[in-house]
């Protein structure tokens, strides 16, 4: 389909424009183009012998004396003042040409004078009276006269037989469905009988295009009984078949607009499918290929053709904006939506004729050759019957039309059209959908559609009343194989997670030193799949979010479109999943480090004896000397500003996010746009975000934040600077005090604390001269075993040693120290002291291998031990010590648990911006999560350890 651009220089001289097959079409002998260029017009000095409006003339040369021609074009004429260009004659200004004598008699010279009557020769004045001018041809042809008398048809200022078989009589009532009003359109009843006639006695183009657009008004509902519009169209419509077609398309029939696609089943489906568009898109290159070049051809609701308009210019856009912001509605790829409130009494002062639209997609064939697409219209408010309804997503049940207007003022004026309307009918939702073809891989996608939902509102205060409007461009492809390919990916994963958590399970049950299957297990068994089940929802929406951000951004053919705000609900639902697993897990993890058993063995024994008074005896006698506790002291502080300690900084990673996103314009990369760059200009158009480019960028800048700083902290800064967890190793061995963790009933770690120098508890000068005699490796090494320097263990304790531990720290906690340092009796006191002795000489001892009937052994663990995170031997008779190559200690503080935390914090950051679409109060709120369980971990920590190791919590700052 080859068309030009407009009517006029388009089409050539001796060529016009069409507008029912909206191409160029010759003129006759002696014709040439109107003015307008939609018609055809005698050449000067040649009179009409037959014509209709100009499409089918017939000409005739005057003869030489008299040369000019009337100015309807019909006549022969003597012009003694001369001739215009067109052939007419002309008066000196001020004085009126007539043509015809006062009688209606045609003069054989001209006069310029006033014309003030009518008589024979089909003359009549016009409603001014100011010139004559020949009465309406449906007139002379009817009655030859100027009076249309019974019984001939009167109507819309045409006369017609009666005899002549004309369609049948139309209702001129429109229905304005969400009101519940039907009422008699004063522009139906003057125009469209008389527009059917018209249509179907003469083939007018223009009276068959003001009856398809008075369908259009009618909300194109057909119905078989019905003689409204659509009736009366359809009527014609398949009365017409004989007059053949438009451009092969058997829905546009010659002279008659084309309104719908047909009401077979399934059509609409191959309409929208079957074919691809004939060229591609990509998201660099010319405006060819990066633009969508949608243009309309207009009509007036007479049915007149206005012009061809491109949709760049906001034609189609009811809200105000700037032309830049307008025009980025059809870059390809770019997601845009555009919403207002208008005002009624706005659109009543813009839109007082209404403006109808075929609307069409632009493109290049291969001979270079421009061309047309036509786009069809999914009007929603359409309802033929039961089996087509323009609703949901089965096209199946679709109806498919081609016209479309913007704002109806006129079909709603009741009675007089010179008065306000009743009703007025506007587009409130208007939505191009284009679809990617799937699997190309060059930018082929489907015919696009319009849907257009239109919003009837009842007038009764123009100046308060206002609507909503929304304009939008939206891309899809079909999702359904990437949501396939996401649940066998949830189905294997999580199917993994299952077996991952019975492992997990199994090695709890040993470690607890229990094989019983009871609820307690079950219920261990859900958590820990409830934290591994959030692992897998997400690692799926992080591949997810990813993937769509890179293959969607860097794409230069595109290939893939992103899913739908509609389309984005399962990725929301895995997220929502994954946060609320992740939450259930990290509070488990809180809860299981909150109650970690833990004391601290102090190794130092006595040096020498002292004299010591005895109480309600008046004697003295002589003890050991008592040893410090300052050093068990300054381990549980130390043990204490470590339990929260991470191996990234929070705050550092918060603000770093932040800065990426906002700073430096990451955040850009989550808009609904083809462009890649990290800056937009004020004045461009900002496309809506898409939330799961918004979770990609977020959770690839935490993770590769993440990633950086644990490099940073494991490469450098503890090897360089300080390691806070190898440093506490030290510290206990320089205090000479051990650590025995129990993070499960029977198992556990130990630190090895034990002081090559035999004492702690000395001077400066001592301890200088201990550490240099250790650096010059004059003393032995600071291992368990001999010769060794594993200082660290993963123990597996029987449960006979389990047993003797939980008599003694049952006295232990019984009494949970002083609450005040004066307000404590001496017996309970006494009680904690020789409670917290025997502790240490237990474990002390156990160490020491007294206890033989609570002995252990010393043993590497097996490589898939390691892996499995489980124990394969069960202590039965001794306890089982497994050389540690790492600190797994760390396991019961925050620093062994940094992958969940960061998880937790990722998804704790992801859904506070999902729901505000905010990184900034993402970035606060994740901040002061972290803050607030920090200090609860603290604060309960710290109380933890003050009631399993006997450490007066004041002393813990």
């Amino acid at each position: 389909l080859a068309v030009p651009r407009g009517p006029g220089q388009s089409c050539g001289p001796d060529r016009y424009f069409d507008s029912s097959r909206l191409a160029c079409a010759p003129c006759g002998a002696h014709q040439r183009q109107s003015a307008g260029g939609g018609s055809c017009v005698c050449e000067p000095g040649h009179r009409m012998v037959s014509g209709s409006d100009g499409f089918s003339v017939t000409c005739e040369k005057c003869p030489e004396n008299m040369s000019g021609v009337t100015q309807d074009g019909w006549n022969c004429i003597t012009c003694p003042k001369g001739l215009t260009s067109k052939g007419n004659c002309k008066c000196p200004n001020n004085e009126i040409l007539v043509e015809r004598s006062i009688d209606g008699i045609l003069l054989n010279e001209a006069l310029c004078i006033q014309c003030n009557g009518s008589e024979q020769s089909f003359s009549a004045s016009d409603a001014s009276g100011n010139r004559c001018v020949r009465c309406e041809k449906t007139f002379i042809q009817v009655s030859k006269s100027c009076d249309c008398n019974s019984p001939n048809i009167l109507t819309g200022g045409l006369c017609f037989l009666a005899s002549e078989g004309l369609p049948p009589k139309g209702i001129a009532t429109v229905r304005f469905a969400q009101l519940g009003i039907t009422l008699t359109s004063a522009w139906f009843l003057k125009n469209l009988q008389s527009s059917a006639f018209a249509c179907w006695l003469y083939s007018n183009l223009t009276a068959c295009q003001a009856l398809g657009n008075m369908c259009v008004m009618n909300m194109n509902s057909l119905s078989s009984s019905s003689t409204d519009a659509c009736g009366l169209f359809q009527y014609i419509f398949v009365s017409s078949a004989r007059v053949g077609i438009v451009h092969s398309i058997p829905y546009w029939r010659h002279n008659l607009p084309w309104l719908y696609y047909g009401d077979q089943p399934g059509l609409a489906s191959q309409v929208l499918e079957k074919n691809h568009f004939p060229t591609t898109f990509s998201f660099k290159g010319t405006d060819k290929d990066v633009k969508l070049q949608f243009i309309a051809a207009s009509f007036d609701a007479a049915g007149n053709f206005l012009k061809w308009q491109s949709l760049e210019g906001g034609i189609l856009q009811l809200c105000p904006d700037t032309q830049t912001k307008l025009n980025a509605a059809f870059a390809f790829g770019t997601t845009y939506q555009q919403s207002c409130k208008i005002s009624v009494s706005k659109i009543l002062l813009d839109f007082a004729n209404p403006v109808f639209y075929d609307l069409f997609l632009e493109y290049n064939g291969d001979n270079g050759q421009q061309h047309l697409w036509a786009v069809p219209v999914l009007n929603l408010n359409l309802q033929y019957n039961e089996k087509f309804v323009n609703q949901g997503s089965n096209m199946n049940n679709w109806l498919l039309t081609r016209r479309f207007f913007l704002v109806d003022t006129l079909s709603g004026k009741e009675n007089d059209l010179g008065k306000p309307p009743r009703v007025i009918r506007i587009a409130s939702k208007i939505t191009i959908s284009i679809r990617l073809v799937s699997h190309t891989q060059r930018g082929t996608i489907y015919p696009p559609l319009i849907s257009v939902a239109y919003t009837d509102v009842l007038i009764q205060n123009p100046e308060t009343q206002s609507v909503m409007v929304s304009f939008a461009v939206s891309y899809e492809m079909n999702q359904s194989e990437a949501q396939i390919q996401t649940d066998i990916a949830l189905g294997v994963l999580g199917g993994l997670a299952v077996l991952w958590s019975l492992l997990k399970t199994a090695g709890w049950k040993r470690r607890t030193g229990s094989s019983i299957i009871d609820l307690q297990t079950v219920f261990r068994f859900l958590l820990f799949y409830a934290g591994d089940l959030a692992n897998v929802f997400f690692v799926i929406t992080v591949g997810t979010g990813i993937y769509w951000l890179v293959f969607f951004k860097a794409q230069q053919f595109v290939s893939v479109l992103l899913p739908l705000p509609s389309q984005e609900e399962d990725f929301v639902t895995y997220l929502a999943c994954a946060f609320s697993l992740k939450t259930l897990q990290f509070l488990h993890l809180l809860v299981s480090q909150l109650t970690v058993d833990i004391f601290f063995i102090d190794w130092e024994r006595p040096k020498g004896k002292v004299l010591k008074a005895v109480e309600g005896e008046g004697v003295t006698k002589t003890a050991a000397a008592p040893v410090s506790i300052w050093r068990t002291y300054f381990i549980a502080n130390e043990w204490n500003e470590i339990q929260t300690m991470r191996k990234i900084n929070p705050l550092f990673q918060v603000l770093a996010v932040l800065f990426f996103l906002e700073v430096m314009g990451f955040s850009n990369l989550a808009l609904m746009d083809a462009s890649s760059s990290l800056t937009r200009s004020s004045e461009s158009y900002v496309a809506p975000w898409s939330r799961i480019l918004r979770f990609g960028v977020s959770a690839a800048l935490w993770v590769a934040i993440a990633l950086l700083q644990v490099t940073f902290f494991a490469v450098f800064y503890e090897r360089f600077v300080e390691d806070k967890i190898s440093q506490f190793v030290d510290l206990c061995c320089v205090s000479n005090i051990s650590v025995f963790l129990l993070s499960h009933h029977c198992f556990g770690h130990y630190i090895h604390g034990r002081s090559v120098h035999g004492h702690a508890d000395t001077n400066m000068e001592e301890m200088n001269m201990n550490l240099k005699r250790e650096a010059e490796n004059l003393c032995s090494q600071r291992g368990l075993l001999p010769n060794t320097d594993g200082q660290t263990f993963q123990i597996s304790i029987s449960r006979k040693m389990r047993l003797h531990y939980d008599w003694i720290h049952e006295t232990l906690t019984r009494k949970r120290g002083p609450t005040r340092l004066l307000a404590s009796s001496a017996n309970t006191l006494e009680q904690s002291t020789r409670a917290y002795n025997a502790m240490n000489k237990f474990l002390s001892s156990f160490i020491d291998h007294v206890h033989k009937e609570m002995d252990y052994i010393v043993k590497d663990k097996l490589l898939l031990e390691r892996v499995l995170g489980m124990e394969f031997m069960e202590p039965i008779d001794k306890s089982i010590f497994y050389n540690d190559e790492g600190h797994s200690f760390s396991d019961v503080l925050y620093y062994g648990n940094e992958a969940t935390l960061l998880i937790f914090d990722i998804l704790f950051f992801s859904v506070v911006d999902l729901g505000s679409q905010s990184f900034v109060l993402a970035a606060i709120l994740t901040y002061l999560q972290q803050e607030i369980f920090r200090f609860i971990r603290n604060t309960l920590g710290q109380k933890n350890l003050a009631s399993k190791t006997l450490v007066d919590q004041r002393f813990l700052i």
